[in-house]
């Protein structure tokens, strides 16, 4: 018999994986008419707020590394979104910014978070209690 503290279902990582897949399931069909991928689509959250970001930093916000956000970003160029261009102030940083096609999904994307939390089973308290909690993890784990 397994040790209590060992089984599956009282890991809090278990917890965590099978609901984010299960999140990223309900994305992918709000995310088909912008044809991008979820994590495309956090880009995309991050570059209507600020415009132009540097890999590094866009990095950083998603606690992506380069490996992964490089190849993610040359589709996003690929598909139009985004384009890619070296700072004119230093050669070595590449800066990220929206085109027009990745300005005007913005309003295509404006159902997309109203449309998942009603597949969420959660109050609006719950939703705001575990939202903050979530956040308080995220704190601790830095960069």
């Amino acid at each position: 018999m397994a040790n209590e503290i060992l089984k599956l279902e009282n890991q809090l990582c278990f917890s965590l994986y099978a609901t984010t897949r299960q999140m990223t399931k309900i994305y992918r069909p709000l995310l088909k008419e912008l044809n991008i991928t979820y994590p495309q689509y956090l880009v995309l959250l991050v570059l209507w707020e600020v415009q132009t970001i540097s890999v590094k930093t866009l990095g950083q916000r998603l606690f992506l590394d380069s490996g992964t956000l490089t190849p993610m970003l040359k589709r996003m160029e690929e598909n139009g979104l985004i384009t890619r261009t070296r700072s004119k102030s230093d050669e070595r940083v590449v800066e990220v910014t929206l085109t027009e096609k990745g300005e005007r999904s913005e309003a295509k994307a404006e159902n997309i978070p109203v449309n998942f939390i009603k597949h969420l089973n959660l109050n609006e308290e719950e939703f705001i209690q575990l939202k903050n909690i979530l956040g308080k993890m995220m704190s601790q784990f830095g960069e």
